[in-house]
Formats: C-alpha cells, sequence, structure tokens
C-alpha cells in the first residue's frame, strides 16, 4: 500500500502520465484518482485549484524530467550535434515503445487547454523555455539556434506521433549538422 504522504506527488506524476498521452480534456480527474490510487477527497485537498493546477504541476514535472534527460545526454556526449541526434533517437524510442501515444510531454496540453487557460499557458511556455535554455547552453548560448532546434525537434515529434512512423526525428537529425553548421566528430 502507498505511504499517505506521497499521494499528492503520485497525483501529480499519474496527470502527467495521461496528459502526456490524452492531452488535458480526455484525462478525467476520477481517472487520475483512480490510476493514481488516491482517494476521491484527496483531489481538493491537494489540489484546491482542480484540474488546472494539477495540469500546471504535472507539466512543470513532465518538463523537468525531459531537462533531467536533455542534461544527462548532453553532458555526457561532447559533440552537440551527436548529443541532439541522441535526443532524437531517445524520443523516437519513447514513441515506438508507447505505439505513439506519447510524444513530447507538453504538446498535448499546450494543444488542447493553453488557449483557456492562461496558467496552464505559462507552465507550457516555462517547459519549452527550460529545454530552449539547455540547448543553447550546449550550442555556445545561441539562443536563435537553439529555438531552430526546439522546433525541428516539437515538429519532428508531432509528425511521427501523427504518423505512426519515427522517420520524421531521423529527417531532422540527419539535417541538424547542416543547420548548425557544424559536422560530428
Amino acid at each position: 500500500m502507498a505511504r499517505r504522504t506521497d499521494t499528492r506527488q503520485r497525483m501529480v506524476r499519474t496527470a502527467a502520465d495521461l496528459f502526456h498521452a490524452q492531452g488535458y480534456h480526455a484525462t478525467g480527474l476520477n481517472q487520475v484518482l483512480a490510476e493514481g490510487g488516491a482517494p476521491k477527497g484527496s483531489l481538493y485537498f491537494h489540489f484546491p485549484g482542480g484540474k488546472e493546477q494539477l495540469a500546471v504541476e504535472a507539466v512543470a514535472l513532465a518538463a523537468d524530467d525531459l531537462c533531467t534527460a536533455l542534461r544527462a545526454i548532453f553532458e555526457t556526449t561532447a559533440d552537440p550535434v551527436r548529443a541532439l541526434d541522441k535526443v532524437l533517437t531517445m524520443l523516437g524510442e519513447r514513441l515506438e515503445r508507447t505505439d505513439f501515444r506519447e510524444g513530447c510531454p507538453v504538446a498535448t496540453v499546450a494543444l488542447d487547454a493553453s488557449a483557456e487557460s492562461e496558467p496552464i499557458r505559462t507552465a507550457c511556455v516555462s517547459a519549452y523555455d527550460q529545454w530552449q535554455r539547455v540547448i543553447a547552453d550546449h550550442l555556445d548560448g545561441d539562443e536563435d539556434a537553439a529555438a531552430v532546434v526546439l522546433a525541428a525537434i516539437e515538429g519532428a515529434v508531432l509528425l511521427a506521433r501523427t504518423r505512426r512512423d519515427p522517420t520524421p526525428l531521423r529527417a531532422v537529425g540527419a539535417r541538424l549538422p547542416a543547420l548548425l553548421g557544424r559536422t560530428t566528430k
């Protein structure tokens, strides 16, 4: 049996996973509670702002998770182009492992709910900004190049998920050296 003290974290993790796979509107609070093994009354106890607050925290958690993965790849791969290729491979493997249900951990929420909720939109912006900073840090601080790379990766993930084929991720990986004016070492 799960400890009572981890109920809040389990709900955030469960919501992040469900929003990632299904989107904001397709994920119900009863589903979050059931899959998170949380009692019904705990939702508004832990999240007085309801589903919106839960989504903001779930997006932040998902952003942190991907930032951790990005940093780990960049820290162990000196060449940024090779590191970005590893990022694309990781994302493609995740898509295939989840039968193309889980693409970007933030995009489904960003597309689904950010137009109607300023706190959710702000959380999504923060997530993308964090990822862009990690990329820029490894491209000699070039924020513009990092924005282009992030946009290319996001677009490739969306195309790959929609087509149920990781080819767009490989295509972006193949073009990154030229895009960044670099060669792999």
